[in-house]
Formats: structure tokens, sequence, C-alpha cells
């Protein structure tokens, strides 16, 4: 059986992956916390509330030339992947100050995730690869040659972290020993059943079910998604009725709501699906003045922040990029 994904918002192991200790006691003013309270316990509360009462840049400046594309999030911290040069840069969602922590390959770094050891396991794009980094200090844990066309996102779970292929029908799975332990096995899951290679990018975000048996994997192109099996790679098309989610890129699930960022169409589109994913509606399509090629997504404090790719911008040494925080209410 497919295992739940983990959590990224347990507060005591993110706390302990991350050290944490450097947030200003006056950081985080949350529901239950006190003026008094520590550092630790600001955050924690933060963490278990999903909607914490707390003031936060509407956007945060990446550097310049950075050229983002993926993002994810824990507690105050947000980390983002170069496609330039790969390079990890770590920003405070408080303030929006930053700094490069981990020096890239050359190549992209896309899609990316932390899980709750602080591990970032990055997606290598057209070096059809993956790395594994340290959230904390970016040391590179692990590298991994897929021999891949486009490897693009990237989800985790218990036992596999399991990555895209915009160019290939299949989907990477990285396998993952006791306590998530790191391993040299890897494989390949060949997408089928439903699943149609078209011309252009084909899968491209991916996340869990609601009732954690499968993996999701929108198609940009098709703007279909599907349902895959993660023990075989059968894809079965999701029933969205009348909707597609053409030029879908990172996605993020919260229970059942799930959150798809349509980067050249810079909008948001929010999901309902039942437990299983076997159906879903648009309920509802958001953009902002702000957006640029919204490619990914993370969330935090009752809002959503997506970097800008700016896809249809030649990039120059002094050409800016940012992230927009998206409030959800």
């Amino acid at each position: 059986m497919f295992r739940h994904p983990q959590r990224l918002a347990a507060p005591t192991a993110i706390l302990a992956a991350l050290t944490l200790a450097a947030v200003p006691a006056t950081a985080v003013a949350a529901p239950g916390a006190t003026p008094s309270s520590s550092p630790t316990q600001q955050l924690a509360h933060a963490l278990r509330d999903p909607f914490p009462r707390i003031e936060l840049p509407d956007r945060i400046e990446l550097p310049d030339a950075f050229q983002p594309e993926g993002i994810t999030t824990a507690g105050l911290l947000a980390w983002f992947g170069s496609r330039a040069d790969g390079d990890i840069y770590r920003a405070d969602l408080r303030t929006g100050e930053g700094e490069v922590i981990s020096q890239g390959p050359g190549t992209p770094s896309v899609g990316l995730t932390v899980d709750t050891r602080g591990r970032l396991f990055v997606s290598g794009g057209t070096g059809g690869d993956a790395r594994v980094v340290d959230g904390r200090t970016g040391e590179v844990l692990a590298t991994y040659d897929f021999d891949g066309g486009f490897v693009n996102d990237v989800v985790v779970t218990k036992h596999y972290a399991y990555f895209t292929d915009s160019e290939r029908a299949v989907v990477h799975r990285l396998h993952l020993g006791p306590g998530g332990q790191l391993t040299d096995t890897f494989d390949e899951l060949t997408l089928h059943g439903d699943w149609e290679q078209v011309d252009g990018f084909n899968a491209n975000g991916i996340t869990t079910s609601p009732d954690g048996r499968s993996l999701l994997v929108v198609n940009s192109t098709t703007g279909d998604l599907f349902r895959v099996d993660p023990a075989n790679g059968h894809a079965y098309r999701v029933d969205l009725g009348d909707d597609q989610l053409t030029n879908g890129d990172g996605m993020l699930r919260t229970g059942r709501t799930l959150y798809v960022a349509q980067n050249t169409r810079n909008q948001v589109a929010t999901v309902r699906l039942d437990r299983s994913a076997s159906e879903g509606r648009v309920v509802q399509t958001r953009t902002s003045d702000d957006f640029d090629t919204p490619t990914t997504i993370a969330r935090f404090a009752g809002a959503l922040y997506l970097p800008n790719a700016r896809f249809t911008t030649t990039p120059e040494d002094d050409t800016e990029y940012w992230v927009t925080r998206l409030p959800l209410h």
C-alpha cells in the first residue's frame, strides 16, 4: 500500500532538522502565543495553526538574474532553486531577507521539496538528474543521475521520492530506507493507461491524492490531471468535467483542495477533489497584478507563495525576480 506523505507541519521534527533558534522572539504573534513566548514556542504555534494572524510582506525579492522556478517552505523559511545555475536560495518569509546557501552544479534546479529532516529534494531539469541538499547548511548529501529528459518536480513520501519527467513518459522513483535514509536505489515508473504523451512539456507538477494511495500528476500541454498508481505507473484521468488545467505547473494539496499554478496563464486554479481524486472541479481561479509567470506554490500563514519565473523576459544580469504572496482570504 502507498503510505501517506510525511507531513511538513510537524513542529518538533522541522525545528530539530533546521535548528531555527535564530528566529527573533518578536517574529510571530500567532494565536496562543504571548509576547514572552520563546522563538521555538512561537514557531510551533505558527506551524500548528494553518492561518496564524501575522503580518508578512506581500512580495519577496530574489537575487537579480536568479531565474527561480521551485519553492518549498517549512515554518518561516522558504527555499528556491535557480534555473540559471542550480543555486539554492533560502529566505525568511517574515523579513524577506535571504542568501544563497548552496552553489549549483551549473545546471538547473527546478522543483524542490523539504522533508521533515530538513533535506531538500531537488529536481535537476535539463541535467536529467536530482540531488538532495541539507536545507540548513547547503551541503549536497547525494546526487542521482536518472538519465532523464527534463526532471521537473518532486514529492516525498515515507518510502520514496517521486520525480516527474516532462520529456519522457516516466516518473523517476528514488527508494528511501528506514526512517527516510537515503539509498543508491532508483527506478522508473512508465506512465500508461489513460496517459497520452504529446509534443511539448508533459508531466509537470506532482503531489499525492487525499487518501494517500495515489500520485497526482498534471500534464502541462493537455491540461489533464491524472491519478497515478505508484506501484506500476498506471494513470487514470481525473474527471474534471469541462475544466482543464492547461499550462499546469507546480501543485500544492491541502486536504481535498488542490492548488495548481498555471504559469503562462498567470493564474492559480483551486480544485476541489473527492477523497480518491477520481473526480474534481475547479471552484476558483485567481490572479494577481504582481504575477509574471508563477510556476510553483507553497503555503504559509493563510497565503500562497509563488515565485515568478518570467519565462517571457530575456534574462539579463540585472533582471529582477520576486515571489508573490497571494492571501487565501
